[in-house]
């Protein structure tokens, strides 16, 4: 990202150093996303100065990544595993997780640098359905999820998992995920902040404790309950 401007409009000094300490400042899409990203702006992100209009696409969501590119999903490739601490390691295909038990919730998105989205609609599938496939050994303690957008990493407890309203989702708002939401599949755990709800998860491992991901490693607190952590 480049220096910010002394005699730009301040937009939140939180915001600011979330983005800038936390690395976040490499969203680079390729061309013709881009373009059409930016053509969907809304006039108020349009406003923004021009250091910070990449981060900020429609509908009140604002996208992050940590690599250069965007993963890509291809349904005739992608599989998710499920392995670690399991009686039966598990190599789905997308197609393989269509047919496990689906549930939908509407719930509100929380990022830690203060933005929100309201009455977002998920379906997919609960962790205690997913995990019963694969049969988690009684040292199991936490899932580690593991990000196609590398190095992106981060853990929930297995009781943080179990939630009523943890899931990791397929769809958004009746809709296939989005590239840029984490197609094919997501963490949503909406009590915690959007760091924790890990995007493009490509593998889930069964472990005896929780590690710090891609974001605690920078300062972030492990547990990101939502105005609870982060001294928020």
């Amino acid at each position: 990202m480049p220096p910010p401007d002394p005699t730009a409009r301040t937009y939140g000094r939180r915001t600011f150093l979330a983005v800038v300490a936390g690395g976040a400042s490499s969203l680079v899409w390729g061309g013709s996303a881009w373009r059409a990203a930016q053509h969907a702006l809304h006039p108020l992100a349009r406003a923004l100065p021009g250091n910070l209009r990449a981060i900020v696409p429609s509908e009140g969501w604002r996208i992050y990544t940590v690599a250069d590119t965007m993963p890509s999903f291809d349904p005739a490739r992608w599989t998710l595993t499920i392995d670690g601490l399991v009686e039966r390691r598990q190599s789905l295909r997308y197609e393989d997780l269509l047919t496990l038990p689906a549930a939908e919730q509407v719930s509100t998105f929380h990022c830690v640098t203060g933005w929100t989205v309201t009455q977002v609609h998920w379906r997919g599938i609960r962790f205690r359905d997913l995990l019963a496939v694969a049969r988690p050994t009684s040292q199991a303690r936490a899932l580690q999820f593991v990000s196609a957008e590398r190095p992106y990493t981060d853990s929930l407890e297995l009781k943080q998992a179990l939630r009523h309203d943890a899931l990791l989702a397929y769809e958004m708002d009746g809709k296939p995920l989005a590239r840029e939401h984490g197609s094919p599949a997501r963490v949503v755990i909406p009590e915690m902040y959007g760091y924790k709800n890990v995007k493009w998860v490509e593998r889930i491992e069964l472990v005896a404790h929780p590690s710090d991901g891609f974001w605690e490693k920078l300062g972030y607190d492990r547990d990101a309950w939502v105005g609870r952590s982060n001294r928020g």
